[in-house]
């Protein structure tokens, strides 16, 4: 199966320290409050910085702004990306995510839209997110509006009929303004997705359901771009973007290890973590430390 190209696509830099920035405050939040699924954030990172940098069209200064485009993160266990993601596009202070996942906070562990401006709608419990996303694209439709609707789906959650139900609905009624990212690392909660329940062939469910399917290195920004930039030539079916990713992607010790799905890191696994992020992008590790990363 071929992947998306990005020989067309311009440096995405911008982007790349946007997804830093996600992984070293998600460390420091998820640690701070002894939170889980650090593994699924660091998954979803690449993925969030290209949707929220490059592709959605939103303002900080009005977020119900009529003509936004919708997101809907369906695997809401990752939500401390959103909230990062949030506050790099200056929707609130980066003060605030100190709170997350704290008594009184605003910032729960699972997404909440609740008094936290940029979010539209909470999520959490999984196989639920796509069949929203598909009731805003419609409405997008009856409403003769040109706004996108994006959903964030986890490999796992596409066990869960309710997903299969929303695929169906949103081919038969022809809503090409909606997509779909997977955020397929093949690990789920407790084990290999393959070992759990088996999705493969993943693309060709997808495309006998009546999407059109791309698929891309989900940590491949350009890439990412180039895939989710560009409505299908048929406007008339919705988008399945099959983004191949690494579960605790940016920490060596965290890659591919269902442990960090509900591990906390602490101690020194937390000092480990730190250098080790760091150490993996020194660039963007050094704009952060200097402050340039908010500006």
């Amino acid at each position: 199966m071929s992947q998306i190209s990005n020989s067309s696509i311009p440096n995405a830099k911008g982007s790349e320290q946007f997804a830093y920035n996600i992984r070293a405050h998600a460390l420091e939040m998820i640690s701070a409050s002894g939170a889980s699924h650090i593994g699924s954030v660091y998954s979803v990172a690449d993925l969030m910085a290209v949707l929220f940098s490059s592709v959605m069209q939103l303002d900080p200064e009005n977020p119900q702004w009529e003509d936004r485009d919708r997101f809907v993160l369906s695997k809401g266990h990752a939500g401390a990306s959103v909230y990062v993601s949030l506050a790099e596009r200056g929707f609130f202070d980066h003060q605030l995510l100190s709170t997350y996942y704290t008594n009184g906070s605003t910032l729960s562990g699972h997404v909440s839209h609740k008094n936290v401006p940029g979010v539209d709608i909470s999520t959490g419990s999984l196989g639920h997110g796509l069949g929203i996303g598909a009731g805003m694209a419609m409405a997008s439709r009856k409403l003769e509006k040109d706004w996108r609707s994006f959903v964030v789906l986890s490999d796992g959650e596409c066990d869960e009929g309710s997903i299969w139900e929303a695929a169906l609905f949103a081919a038969h009624n022809r809503l090409g303004r909606l997509t779909t990212i997977i955020d397929y690392n093949k690990i789920q909660s407790l084990a290999p997705v393959s070992e759990t329940m088996a999705l493969e062939p993943f693309r060709d469910k997808w495309e006998a359901f009546g999407w059109q399917v791309r698929e891309s290195d989900g940590h491949d920004h350009a890439a990412l771009k180039a895939a989710m930039s560009d409505l299908p030539a048929d406007g008339e079916k919705p988008l399945a973007i099959i983004a191949h990713t690494t579960k605790g992607k940016g920490v060596s010790f965290f890659e591919e290890r269902v442990l960090w799905h509900y591990r906390c890191p602490r101690g020194e696994e937390l000092e480990a973590a730190r250098a080790d992020l760091a150490g993996n992008y020194p660039a963007l590790s050094a704009a952060f430390a200097g402050g340039e990363a908010h500006a």
